[in-house]
């Protein structure tokens, strides 16, 4: 496996090589965004890349959105082609570094791109993130890859992760997937613990 580094996803962007990038919001998510009230909330996209749910939360009045990426090309590629988006919401930093508190994390293609060691350190991670009953929500893969990334897994597993940590946890079959990753994915929503 090749080691996961910023230089690393540095170059899979420069070389065009993010076929995981839909060109647009991901369905389920944008169905899930469209039917936000309050549009006053703390959002992050960790591993967020070109950001398309950004530009689109943005848009639509979600001004407090974060986004953060461990790779910085894909980040001025976002800032040139939103350039109504504030800079110092474009955080270029290793997820687990990252210091604040949000209402909403947004989860895309992060999970799937980090070493699966360190999954449960992401659950932890996602869990201080979050304030006292925020959300995670987005997408995991529901099948297994032989060589990653991107790295799969299945239900049982992300529960084992995820069980510590929160309270509440939606993880079913995406019923809105984009035809190519129809069957393949899981729409999670798992709320933090009131603290």
């Amino acid at each position: 496996m090749a080691e996961l580094s910023s230089e690393y996803w540095s170059n899979r962007y420069l070389q065009n090589q993010d076929g995981w990038d839909l060109g647009q919001i991901s369905p389920p998510i944008k169905e899930y965004i469209d039917q936000l009230e309050n549009k006053n909330i703390q959002l992050l996209i960790p591993g967020c890349g070109n950001g398309h749910e950004a530009s689109y939360l943005y848009k639509n009045g979600f001004i407090h959105t974060n986004i953060l990426d461990f790779a910085k090309p894909p980040l001025e590629k976002f800032l040139s082609e939103n350039p109504f988006f504030p800079p110092n919401q474009v955080i270029n930093d290793d997820f687990f570094n990252h210091i604040g508190q949000y209402d909403l994390i947004i989860e895309q293609t992060l999970f799937c791109a980090i070493d699966p060691k360190l999954r449960a350190n992401y659950a932890k991670k996602i869990h201080s993130l979050l304030k006292p009953n925020g959300k995670l929500i987005g997408l995991l893969f529901n099948k297994e890859f032989q060589n990653g990334p991107p790295f799969g897994g299945n239900k049982e597993e992300y529960l084992t992760y995820f069980s510590p940590y929160f309270n509440s946890i939606y993880i079913e079959n995406a019923y809105n997937s984009i035809k190519p990753r129809k069957d393949s994915e899981f729409f999670i929503i798992i709320q933090n613990k009131k603290v």
